[in-house]
């Protein structure tokens, strides 16, 4: 089998790595020889080994019959949409680790490879290299998805880990993400938490096989954690990360990407620095956890690997992905309950207590002039409007935390 790569940065030039440094044992797996015939990039690379099988036209690669399998790693929706859907018209399977072309257009493609008798097939779109999408839609398929919960941003993990471990701010933690690689240049779709979204935008669709959108998504980014909020987090015993969480409660589904302060007993309490984990609970399952690295060149080109096999041991049979275009209506987010941890100024102590109900006064010995709690459970729309009337520092939602009650 012959294939292609569309774009040769990152993780392409690690799929490239990883196929030539282990052809026999890919071969193995697949039950035949995989060839990386062409790469295709608008750029040249004197001296790199891709140079002997680098082209600039998308037509090259598109028209070749040869070409069973096209691994799409450039990323962006424009132009990998418009290549993709061409390959898999013109009888091609695709493998792609493009969680923003998943997300946006996902359930069309995957309906383009069915009618073709191929394959659209993206585990490397969420979680890196951990194994993620294959499992909700092979493996889990006797159970009804109650919940998913993940760290899915390494980004976002390892700043809040090092604001934690060091004492330091946000935007110190971001900068030494950024000195280190983890971070881009441009933080926004990490730290606002759009990443996130996109990524439990599509394990949302699989879990129930229909369209959600990232854009119906409640979203919140960690920009607005402080170091105070770490400190109290610490005096309960517990840790802040940034969850991209849908479930579903009294038959309505949510989705929310949001901080959330967790306790010990949380089963993502421990994944910390550049880390993914995703929990799934199930209805006879209970809760099963994926944990590994998320992020990074060869993890993720692992997984695209691992689909490319998948793609030629099934030449001519589409895998069947429970994911269709109808819209999933998300429910509203003011009527979901939680548990809050929130802070006011010392002096709107008694007016604090007279809006939320207390759960439990959260000291910190170095912090003064603030009064610090958790709240019993109550509804978002509840808590805006407790909120509007009292000048609060921060609020972050609650989890498995010593004194606060459980949501619904």
């Amino acid at each position: 089998m012959k294939v292609a790569i569309l774009g040769y940065g990152t993780v392409g030039s690690g799929v490239f790595e990883v196929m030539r440094s282990n052809p026999e044992g890919i071969a193995r797996r697949a039950g035949e020889d995989i060839e990386v015939k062409y790469v295709l990039d608008l750029r040249d690379f004197p001296g790199d080994p891709v140079e002997e099988v680098l082209v600039h036209d998308f037509a090259q690669v598109v028209n070749d019959p040869e070409i069973g399998v096209v691994i799409e790693v450039m990323g962006g929706v424009e132009p990998a949409y418009s290549f993709v859907k061409e390959a898999l018209l013109k009888g091609k399977s695709v493998c792609t680790s493009n969680k923003e072309l998943v997300a946006k257009h996902g359930a069309e493609l995957l309906e383009i490879a069915k009618q073709k008798k191929e394959n659209f097939l993206f585990e490397a779109s969420v979680g890196g290299g951990i194994p993620i999408i294959r499992p909700l839609n092979q493996s889990l398929t006797a159970d009804e998805i109650q919940e998913v919960t993940g760290i899915l941003n390494g980004t976002t993990n390892y700043i809040l880990t090092q604001m934690r471990d060091e004492g330091t701010d946000f935007k110190d933690a971001l900068a030494d993400a950024q000195a280190k690689g983890y971070a881009e240049r441009n933080p926004s779709a990490d730290v606002d938490g759009y990443d996130a979204g996109r990524k439990i935008a599509i394990l949302t669709s699989l879990a129930y096989g229909m369209q959600v959108d990232y854009e119906d998504i409640y979203t919140e980014g960690i920009a607005k954690i402080t170091r105070e909020d770490i400190a109290y987090a610490g005096a309960l015993g517990a840790g802040i990360k940034l969850f991209g969480t849908s479930k579903t409660v009294e038959g309505k589904v949510y989705a929310m990407v949001a901080p959330r302060m967790v306790g010990k007993e949380h089963p993502l309490y421990v994944v910390d620095d550049v880390f993914n984990a995703v929990l799934v609970r199930g209805n006879f399952l209970g809760d099963i956890m994926f944990y590994g690295k998320g992020a990074g060149k060869l993890p993720t080109a692992s997984a695209v690997v691992s689909d490319v096999v998948d793609a030629v041991k099934h030449q001519g049979v589409n895998v069947m992905t429970i994911w269709n275009s109808r819209k999933l209506e998300l429910a509203d987010i003011n009527t979901l309950k939680n548990c809050f941890f929130v802070r006011v100024p010392e002096h709107e102590r008694e007016k604090a207590q007279s809006l939320f109900e207390v759960d439990c006064e959260v000291k910190e010995q170095e912090i003064s002039g603030e009064y610090a709690f958790l709240t019993k459970p109550m509804t978002e729309g509840s808590f805006k409007k407790a909120a509007s009337k009292a000048k609060v520092l921060s609020r972050i939602r609650v989890e498995n935390v010593k004194g606060a009650g459980e949501p619904m």
